[in-house]
Order: C-alpha cells, then sequence, then structure tokens
C-alpha cells in the first residue's frame, strides 16, 4: 500500500520498549477469527486477544492496553479497545478480557467506548477489498496508578493522556482482510 497511515504513536515521545506475548496474536501475523468481529458481514467470536507483559520499568504505577487500526478509512483510524488503570500488579489479561461486563479485568480497570460505541473490544471488520489492516495492540507502562479520564471519555483522550504518562511500550501488530 503506498501511503499506509503512520503507525499508532510514531509521533509520540520515544520511550523504552518491553515486551509483550500473545497466545493469540502473532506480530505480522495475520488474526484469527477469534479477534475478528461477529458484525458486517463477518463471523468472528469478537474476543480480544489474550496478553501477558514483562521487562517494563520498575516506576510503572499501571498499564493501559490500546488496539487501534490506522489503516481504517476514516482518516483517524479506528479504535478497537482502550482500557487503562490496569494495576501494575497485572502483566496479564485472558482471552475475552475486553467483554462488556468487564469481569476478566482486573478491578479498578476502566474501559471507554471503542470506535463503535461500546465499552468493549470490537474485532477486526475491514471493508471487503481493502488492503490487510494492521492492528497496532499496545500495552502503556504508565507513571500514574490512574489516569485523569472518566470511562465516559472518547480515546482520543485516553491517548492524549497517554502522550504524557507512558514510560515504555510494547506492541504486537496483526493484520487482517477480507
Amino acid at each position: 500500500m503506498a501511503n499506509r497511515a503512520l503507525l499508532t504513536f510514531e509521533l509520540f515521545p520515544d520511550v523504552p520498549k518491553f515486551d509483550v506475548m500473545s497466545n493469540d496474536i502473532i506480530d505480522g501475523g495475520t488474526l484469527a477469527d477469534s479477534q475478528v468481529a461477529d458484525s458486517m458481514g463477518y463471523h468472528g467470536e469478537n474476543l480480544s486477544p489474550h496478553l501477558s507483559w514483562s521487562g517494563f520499568p520498575a516506576s510503572t504505577k499501571s498499564f493501559a492496553v490500546t488496539i487501534h487500526d490506522p489503516d481504517a478509512p476514516t482518516g483517524s483510524g479506528f479504535w478497537h479497545w482502550v482500557v487503562f488503570d490496569i494495576p501494575a500488579t497485572t502483566t496479564e489479561l485472558p482471552t475475552g478480557a475486553g467483554d462488556s461486563s468487564g469481569r476478566l479485568l482486573p478491578a479498578g480497570a476502566v474501559q471507554v467506548r471503542n470506535d463503535v460505541g461500546i465499552m468493549a473490544y470490537v474485532g477486526a471488520a475491514p471493508p471487503p477489498g481493502d488492503d490487510p489492516h494492521r492492528y497496532v495492540t499496545t500495552v502503556h507502562a504508565v507513571d500514574v496508578a490512574h489516569l485523569e479520564v472518566g470511562a465516559d471519555q472518547a480515546p482520543a483522550i485516553v491517548g492524549f493522556n497517554l502522550r504524557f504518562h507512558a514510560i515504555a511500550r510494547a506492541q504486537i501488530v496483526p493484520v487482517f482482510s477480507s
């Protein structure tokens, strides 16, 4: 694709990297049906991927997880999942933690509405025939225990706060197309 959108967070300050692993997604690999939407003509399972992380700074006070598609034909990409205020003692989220109940998230974690308008993970559903979309899955190590953001805020507000509070970042970038 000639004019690929910038990868999410490329224009943010450079911060140290740490490690993120997953049982469900692979960097550069194709998303499985479990991470694909069950809408817009797709019949996926709509499950957020398993994530585990290590090697983050000792000064980490909390984590945030974001999944963003910079290739969505919207002019601003598409936020699939945003969760923050994950306690610093948490280093893993199970498959499906991004359901709307939040029951698999650690106490205190906050989900905001994704670009579909629900407080949950929504799977990949690129327009038929589009080039592969990238699903930038990022774990942010944060220097405060609680971002000053309410659950009613847009993902962009969380991103704005992460711009100033992320002290390290880990990413896996799988792809998907119809």
